[in-house]
């Protein structure tokens, strides 16, 4: 879906990088290095969002390191817009929708981290869980996403995950 509007590759993956989760940031030679580009296709690509204001830029011990703009205008957007890209929202809506008594939903792995590697890993927390719904509904998910699924389930998560989802 997106890729489609953002047709190139690298700024997409930025966006997935800063926007997933606004807590992540990057510089340069790393982001190149974890996404397996060359620097200038990066530098060309931070230079383009943080001039558009989307990202900061932000020297620290000799070295410019970039974050998303959490007071840009348009930041909660982008963030719904990148969540929906990775899939967040239909898994979310399929999960809270029909397993059970969901209080919370995070995200762990890869994502957390903006690296889209296609595999997402969520973890359920609540008291009564149907795993048996669960386990059918994943495949449908995956093939709809177009991204394989790992659910963890729990009566309660202390682990450092995203929190994408919690019961009011």
């Amino acid at each position: 879906m997106l890729a489609n509007l953002i047709t190139s590759k690298t700024r997409l993956r930025l966006l997935v990088k800063f926007f997933i989760n606004a807590a992540n940031e990057g510089y340069l030679r790393g982001l190149a290095t974890e996404m397996n580009e060359n620097t200038n296709a990066i530098r060309k690509e931070l230079n383009n969002l943080s001039d558009a204001g989307y990202i900061l830029r932000e020297e620290q011990e000799s070295k410019i390191v970039y974050r998303a703009n959490k007071k840009h205008p348009l930041f909660s957007l982008l963030q719904q817009i990148v969540r929906k890209h990775v899939g967040l929202d239909d898994i979310i809506e399929a999960v809270v929708s029909k397993i059970g008594e969901v209080q919370r939903v995070y995200l762990i792995g890869d994502y957390t981290k903006g690296f889209d590697s296609g595999a997402i890993e969520v973890v359920i927390e609540g008291p009564f869980i149907n795993l048996n719904y669960l386990e059918h509904l994943k495949p449908k998910i995956e093939n709809e996403i177009q991204k394989t699924i790992t659910f963890h389930t729990t009566k309660q998560y202390e682990g450092d995950g995203l929190l994408v989802f919690e019961q009011e």
